[in-house]
């Protein structure tokens, strides 16, 4: 986030921990609880979001070196990405061109390319069918023309954005929609990647998200870990077309009080959220940044996400190790024991015929926000 931004956010948060208020919605939002369990609407998100859509992946240095690569199978399609000896980023379906089989698992370094374990066609960092056995049988099939297929990969502001659909365009700044400034300022083509977590539970996608989109829970659901760290219901909101930013202030926030504002270290108070529609969760707190991944699982009650640490410096010794070792378990204890357990028991009782909606409040523009984009992006395809 810039200064400037900065600046701005932080008399927000001074003025409601004086009026002991958030940012605010104009009215409250029924959410319909069917958009949680419906299969066809299920569908329909997969189909728009997760297979013809485009996607962030996480910062770029997931695959910081020339041959790096790695396989991503979250949306349901067969993802391969992989970094070109000339530092360039690309991004292909997992199939080789012969019989379908995946030509890669997994993840690697300092590959020289791809090797289909079927029959051994090859392909380069590229895409680029470089050789198969018996090369006389497939005459009539020229290698020109039996690359990987390719999809359009895109980096900006240190982060990796696929399309899903070869061929299509990918408008970072256009899908961000002014966010970018927030993203460009962190510098994030800096970051390290430190570790990435996979994680399966039993509810909606979009619950998991939901997760993310207010800090009216803190004190209840979080009373000896994040509520001892952060105000509860003193939040910052700005939308970003679909996207948007939170802005909450941690318990050292009126510290800012006692000093000149040219000397403010806001970010050092508060932790940003953001969500990159429709799927992605960018945290940037103090030394760290996570990304949080969420994906529709076999049905309509399951997600799969991943979450990812990125750090300032790189590990190079035992102490920094256990440092951020205990930073992210201390992380995944809070969301595994309290966060995604509640989301759970929530999305059984949407079968209980208790509610047809629930209620989001003035107090929680964000998840209104997010709904709406959701609701308006399927309404327009």
């Amino acid at each position: 986030m810039r200064r400037e931004d900065q600046i701005i956010q932080a008399k927000k948060l001074l003025a409601y921990l004086d009026s002991r208020s958030t940012a605010l919605a104009e009215t409250i939002y029924r959410n319909p609880v069917s958009g949680y369990t419906c299969p066809q609407q299920a569908a329909r998100e997969r189909e728009l979001f997760f297979r013809k859509g485009v996607i962030n992946i996480g910062l770029s240095c997931l695959l910081p070196k020339p041959g790096d690569w790695m396989t991503h199978d979250y949306t349901g399609l067969p993802l391969l990405l992989a970094r070109r000896g000339d530092g360039s980023l690309g991004a292909f379906l997992n199939v080789c061109r012969h019989r379908g089989a995946r030509v890669a698992e997994g993840s690697g370094h300092a590959a020289a390319g791809f090797t289909c374990p079927y029959h051994g066609w090859c392909y380069g960092l590229d895409g680029a069918l470089v050789a198969r056995p018996d090369e006389p049988s497939f005459a009539a099939a020229e290698r020109a023309t039996h690359g990987l297929t390719p999809l359009p990969a895109v980096e900006k502001y240190g982060m990796i954005w696929v399309g899903l659909e070869p061929g299509m365009t990918v408008d970072v700044d256009a899908r961000l929609a002014g966010l970018g400034t927030d993203l460009a300022a962190y510098g994030l083509e800096t970051y390290h990647h430190y570790e990435t977590r996979v994680l399966r539970r039993k509810m909606n996608w979009k619950l998991a998200v939901d997760t993310f989109g207010e800090t009216y829970h803190l004190q209840h659901l979080h009373p000896e870990t994040v509520s001892p760290l952060f105000h509860s219901n003193r939040c910052t909101f700005d939308a970003f077309g679909p996207n948007h930013r939170m802005v909450a202030a941690r318990r050292t926030f009126e510290e800012l009080r006692g000093l000149p504002e040219e000397e403010w270290d806001v970010l050092d108070h508060t932790v940003v959220i953001c969500v990159l529609f429709p799927n992605t969760v960018f945290t940037y707190q103090r030394d760290h940044v996570e990304t949080w991944h969420m994906f529709p699982g076999d049905s309509a009650e399951e997600t799969v996400m991943y979450v990812s640490l990125y750090i300032p410096e790189p590990v190079d010794n035992p102490k920094a190790k256990q440092h951020w070792d205990n930073n992210f378990n201390l992380l995944m204890a809070t969301v595994e024991r309290e966060d995604f357990p509640t989301c759970e028991g929530m999305q059984r009782g949407f079968h209980s015929a208790a509610q047809d909606a629930i209620t989001f409040g003035r107090n929680e523009p964000a998840l209104q926000h997010f709904h709406k984009s959701i609701r308006a992006a399927l309404a327009a395809a």
